[in-house]
């Protein structure tokens, strides 16, 4: 088994990676509370720093290239991760979960993820090593995902309604389950009977939405780098925060209109980019007789993360930008 680098680097990694987040679990349960914007910010904080050290920990072990795709992959699965949040704003409000456990309901979602990513990434560089034509598919994959978050319409209410999700509602039909939450339980006793409570239904529906993002964000961060190591570590650490972003931005994300103009342009570019890199790559026989197209141009680590960080900077900028002109006329 090929391995990007050091064994002993790759397994401390996974060690502390899964430590932080097995703390951040047991934290979440053990003091089911709403943070306040300052605990929010600072954990934040706390781990865009830890992404950072891993950054320069990569250029000391692996070189400047590998550092790059990380913080490319980061910052790629980091805006992802932005358009979880909108739909977990939702979810919360559809089952109105008390403000008192959305920690942990969250948090379960953040694990939901990563089981979900980590499948997707072992099949995703199975696909990679076995068929290089792969790359054509991830390409117009993105492509179509980015058009279709540019021109899909927003209807707050629609999305509202379809927050639960098909397995959801179908549980919530065929199962016995109460209107009432119990703390943080999944079950409460109602007129005698032993029944689920609304956060199991809240846990499936976060679970599907990250199922459905995941099919967007792995072909996207490959498009960056096809170490398995970076792309599980750059996934980990987006996902990281991730639950105190939500209490720090709260239903603000919604207001953020341009934000998912931004992602459909990260998207888009990473679809060409991968596109241009099959091209370049090609095996496939009815393309240019099965070789490689030496005109399709290939994006260097430096551009690919230009692109990501300016993209979202103008896009948060302009939404800002737009949300105080609305409260000036307001």
């Amino acid at each position: 088994m090929h391995l990007d680098f050091p064994l002993w680097f790759e397994l401390g990694s996974y060690a502390v990676l899964f430590a932080i987040l097995i703390g951040d679990l047991i934290l979440a349960y053990k003091r089911p509370h709403v943070p306040s914007p300052r605990e929010s910010a600072l954990w934040i904080g706390f781990y865009v720093t830890l992404a950072l050290i891993f950054a320069v920990a990569l250029y000391l072990v692996g070189g400047g290239e590998h550092a790059g795709q990380f913080l490319a992959g980061w910052l790629t699965e980091y805006s992802l991760s932005i358009d979880n949040l909108f739909v977990f704003v939702l979810i919360m409000s559809r089952f109105a979960v008390p403000p008192k456990y959305q920690q942990e309901a969250l948090m379960v979602g953040i694990i939901f993820a990563l089981i979900f990513r980590g499948v997707f990434i072992i099949l995703g560089a199975g696909l990679i090593a076995t068929f290089g034509w792969i790359f054509y598919f991830f390409g117009a994959f993105l492509l179509y995902t980015a058009i279709r978050q540019a021109f899909e319409k927003d209807d707050e209410d629609e999305d509202t309604g379809d927050a639960e999700g098909p397995v959801a509602r179908y549980l919530k039909r065929h199962l016995r389950i109460g209107n009432e939450f119990n703390g943080n339980k999944l079950h409460t006793v109602v007129d005698g009977r032993r029944v689920l409570t609304p956060l199991v239904l809240v846990f499936i529906s976060l679970g599907t939405t990250d199922l459905l993002f995941a099919l967007d964000s792995i072909p996207a961060i490959f498009g960056i780098t096809q170490s398995p190591f970076l792309v599980f570590s750059a996934n980990v650490f987006a996902l990281m925060g991730l639950r105190q972003l939500y209490f720090l931005l709260g239903h603000l994300l919604t207001k953020l209109e341009y934000l998912k103009y931004g992602i459909a342009v990260i998207l888009a570019f990473i679809g060409v980019k991968l596109v241009f890199h099959a091209m370049h790559e090609n095996e496939v026989p009815f393309i240019n007789g099965g070789h490689g197209i030496e005109w399709a141009p290939e994006f260097s680590t430096l551009t690919s993360l230009a692109v990501i960080v300016v993209t979202m900077a103008l896009a948060t900028g302009a939404s800002l930008v737009r949300l105080r002109m609305t409260r000036d006329r307001g």
